[in-house]
Formats: structure tokens, sequence, C-alpha cells
């Protein structure tokens, strides 16, 4: 199988051997190069990463990559085997190998990360706490017009407590292509209707946010079979803290 799965990395970092990743250095167009294949060639949206972040990769991929099979992994979160350890190293050998990806791939259609349980949290509300609601019900409103068939699986999507995160994903180059010209197709437009210019640094991370709820709608739709699949977190996750922000997000609003 002819498999490529891009590791997004906008700085130097440790990255597998295994020659089935393909490290990107994501905003390559504002930053020195870094060694990595950089996503500002061909067509392209490198610049638009502090807007974008790892879909200016996917943008690129989409454009100007020629594989039978493409993923995305970040250069701190892989797709791999169940890990009970801090140790790094046992991180580093629980990573997916070539042959774990071939495997899984002649069985489903798509490898997704395990979903986010936000148990007090639907997925609307969540967002809604986190970022911007006028943007989540803009995005609604171009799919009604734009993509009306995905209009019950938006509202099905958006009234659940689980949702695959982090734009990670393993599937068919061809599903994928029908894929971003979807996903672009709305970005796009929302980009032309919404003023993000006094937006800080993290909320004008929209499109990249936006997407992880999209991919989901777009999931919903299609009739394919998936397998989810544990993500290795190179880096240790501060969960106290992240819980804490998380309730403050639910009882408070967005924590600035």
């Amino acid at each position: 199988m002819d498999i490529k799965i891009l590791v997004a990395a906008h700085k130097k970092y440790w990255m597998p051997k295994d020659l089935v990743y393909v490290p990107v250095q994501v905003g390559a167009a504002l930053h020195p190069a870094l060694g990595y294949v950089p996503d500002n060639t061909g067509d392209n949206i490198s610049a638009q990463n502090p807007n974008y972040c790892e879909l200016t990769a996917l943008y690129w991929a989409w454009k100007n990559l020629d594989c039978q099979y493409i993923g995305l992994c970040h250069y701190r979160r892989y797709f791999g085997h169940k890990v009970y350890s801090k140790d790094i190293e046992k991180k580093k050998g629980a990573i997916f190998h070539r042959e774990d990806y071939e495997k899984l791939l002649q069985r489903y259609d798509v490898i997704l990360p395990v979903k986010r349980n936000y148990y007090i949290e639907i997925v609307r509300s969540q967002y809604e706490h986190a970022h911007y609601k006028k943007d989540l019900d803009e995005v609604e409103k171009i799919i009604s017009e734009k993509y009306p068939g995905y209009s019950d699986a938006f509202t099905r999507v958006m009234n659940r407590r689980r949702l695959h995160i982090l734009n990670m994903f393993v599937m068919k180059k061809e599903l994928f292509n029908q894929y971003c010209n979807w996903l672009f197709g709305i970005l796009f437009e929302l980009e032309k209707r919404i003023n993000i210019s006094k937006y800080d640094v993290y909320e004008a991370r929209i499109f990249g946010f936006m997407s992880e709820r999209l991919f989901n709608v777009w999931l919903e739709q299609q009739n394919l079979k998936t397998c989810d699949v544990p993500v290795i977190f190179l880096e240790n996750i501060n969960w106290s803290k992240k819980i804490t922000n998380f309730l403050k997000r639910k009882f408070i609003g967005r924590i600035n």
C-alpha cells in the first residue's frame, strides 16, 4: 500500500523513523525552514496557518500530494497501541508502523482517534462556551445553503457529547479529496462572512477549531466503516488544568 501519514509540525522535534511518516512544516511561508517537507509549494494556503492550523498541511496534500492512502498526525500525537506509561521511550515504541496501518486499512475505510467525551456538555454548547457562538451559527447557515443534505448530520453531531478531535485520520486519497472539497468549501465561505481581525491569537485559530467539528459532520453523512484507535501523546498532559479550564468555560464562558 502507498500510504503517507503527514506529521504536522511547526518546530524541530523527534520524528518516527518509519518512512510511512512524512514530516510537514506547517506555516512554512512564515518561518525559517525546518528541513521537513514545506507546506508552501504549489497550490497552498501556508501563509494562513495562524488561522487554519494543521489544515495548511491538509490543503497542501490535497492539491499537491499523490498517494493511495493519506493520514494526519501531529509531532506530539500519533496513532498507536494502548500504553500505560509516562515513559516517553515506551510511548514512542507504541506508535503505529506501516504494518499496523496496512492491517487496519484492509478492514476499514477510515482510521480515527478515539472520541473525546465531554460528559456535561454537548458538542454545540462546548464550542459556544469555548469560542464564539456566532461563528458556529454562521457555519450552520452555510451548510444549509451550500450543502443542505448535511444539515441533519450537523444537528445530530452538535447534540452529542462525544467527538473525534485533533483532525487525525487515515483514509484513501480519493475519499480525502472529497472531504477536502467539502470542508474548504465551507471554511473559505466562512472566512468571507466573518471578521476575525479583533480575535486574539488563540481564537484566530478558528478554522482549525471549526474543522474538528465539521470532520465529524462529514463522517456522519458518509456510509463508511471506521475504526477508533488510541492516540499516543508524547508529552504528558496536565489533566487537572484541562479539566479546570473546561469547567470554567462551562460555567463562566471563554477564558481569555
